[in-house]
């Protein structure tokens, strides 16, 4: 279930980060994501240095990312721990070229760092998407009162 949650999230290009905030308070915000760390359990966002969520994060590391694909109707919950990391040769590792929208400096640029969020657990909701399928689910609703099966969830501990 480890490798599926990694193939739902691996093409979702944003994921909305939350974290914490001194007061308490929950914080989410769109973040680019990366493609996941080649050990299967680290995930990677550019940040800048200066980025509330930054202090949040030395604060506070649990995180939650929420990732989600309407066209495909697949949609991933992460619970993790994140540290900031400040790496030069990591960014230029973990660059691509559509970052300098938010980051014009490129990977050799100063102000900014990487958030590495180590997966605890995810849940996902896989449900299938064609319209057939929805049409189905919509008159088996209709005509028994009960909600339609129509995908796969699973909680995984990583």
């Amino acid at each position: 279930m480890r490798i599926k949650v990694r193939e739902m999230v691996k093409d979702i290009q944003v994921a909305i980060m939350v974290t914490t905030d001194p007061e308490g308070h929950l914080r989410g915000r769109p973040m680019r994501a990366q493609k996941p760390d080649e050990d299967g359990k680290t995930l990677w966002f550019f940040t800048r240095d200066d980025s509330p969520k930054v202090d949040e994060i030395e604060g506070n590391p649990s995180v939650l990312l929420g990732y989600a694909d309407p066209k495909s109707q697949d949609f991933v919950s992460i619970s993790g721990k994140a540290r900031i990391v400040r790496d030069k040769n990591k960014n230029k590792q973990l660059w691509t070229e559509d970052l300098r929208t938010w980051l014009p400096e490129g990977p050799d640029g100063d102000g900014y760092a990487l958030i590495a969020v180590e997966i605890a657990g995810a849940e996902y909701w896989d449900a299938i998407s064609s319209n057939v399928t929805f049409a189905f689910g919509y008159a088996k609703a209709l005509a028994t009162g009960k909600p339609a099966s129509s995908g796969e969830n699973a909680k995984v501990d990583f």
